[in-house]
Order: C-alpha cells, then structure tokens, then sequence
C-alpha cells in the first residue's frame, strides 16, 4: 500500500473536480466518526463549505484521474487571529493508510510557511480518531487542549474534541 503514496500527487482543486470530492465528504460526514459536519447536509451546503475562495485553498491528491483525498486550508480567524492556519483533510475510504492523508497535511503545513503564517491549528479533531491524531503528531503537532464529550460518536458515546497546534516560528 505504501506505493499508493508515491504515486499520489497534490494539486489544486477545481470546479470540475467537485463530482469526485462529494463523494468523499459524503462518505466520511455520514459515518459521524471523525469529522463534526451535519451528516444531513446537502451536497450545495457541503460544496460552499469545502471549496472556498481565495486566499483558501483547497486541493485534492490524485492518482492519475483518480480523487482520493481533499483538503481545504485557510485563516483559522479572520482579524488578529489571521495569522494562524487552520483547514481540514478528507481521505476517501479505499485510501486510507496509504500516505494519501500524510502527502495531504504536508502540503497544508507547507502552504502555511510559504504564506507566512505563525502556526496551524486544528480546532476540532475527534479524539477516537487515533490515525488522524498519530499523523498529526508525527508531523510535530501537539494537543493543547480537549473538549471532553464535545462530539457525538454513533458508536463510542460522547468523545473529546482535540485541538492541535503547529508552532512554525
């Protein structure tokens, strides 16, 4: 599976790439394991919420026409809070494990030093989401706080929300 990895390239989204996104985000808001969207939003709702305008980016990691991760990335806070990136990576199912979500969350941290922001902060990672959490760590991030109870697992009850923080100063 590790080839997967290597094969798999980040770009930039575009509209046209939306009907292989959706897909994804579907999959993975209507599995209400990992990520705290409305598992009832519409696909326009999801759409206006995932690709959004410059200065966001949004990007996708593709094997050949394949789609098999997003992300969006973007001022965590507008103001003075601008300075701090945030964003959110989806991986479609069958990708899963295969570096797609690695390749995905190196391009963000990338992005935001090339932008010049101070550090990336995700606001809401679910605690029982153990893949997500060992990647970000590995990649240098830390847990600065939890929100105990703070999503509704289907499965594991009320679990944490994490946000995580990279300092890149």
């Amino acid at each position: 599976m590790a080839d997967t990895a290597r094969v798999v390239t980040i770009r930039e989204a575009h509209g046209d790439d939306w009907p292989r996104i959706w897909p994804i985000i579907h999959d993975i808001v209507t599995e209400q394991h990992t990520f705290p969207y409305d598992p009832g939003m519409s696909e326009h709702e999801a759409r206006q919420a995932w690709l959004l305008p410059a200065p966001a980016r949004v990007v996708v990691a593709v094997a050949g026409a394949e789609v098999r991760g997003t992300a969006t990335m973007y001022a965590n806070r507008p103001g003075p809070g601008s300075h701090v990136a945030s964003g959110s990576l989806m991986v479609s199912r069958h990708a899963r494990g295969t570096g797609v979500g690695r390749a995905l969350a190196t391009d963000l941290i990338a992005w935001a030093r090339r932008t010049g922001f101070a550090a990336v902060q995700f606001n809401a990672v679910v605690d029982t989401n153990t893949s997500a959490v060992r990647l970000y760590e590995s990649l240098g991030f830390t847990t600065i706080g939890t929100a105990p109870g703070a999503f509704r697992h289907p499965v594991e009850g009320d679990v944490g929300l994490r946000i995580m923080w990279l300092d890149l100063r």
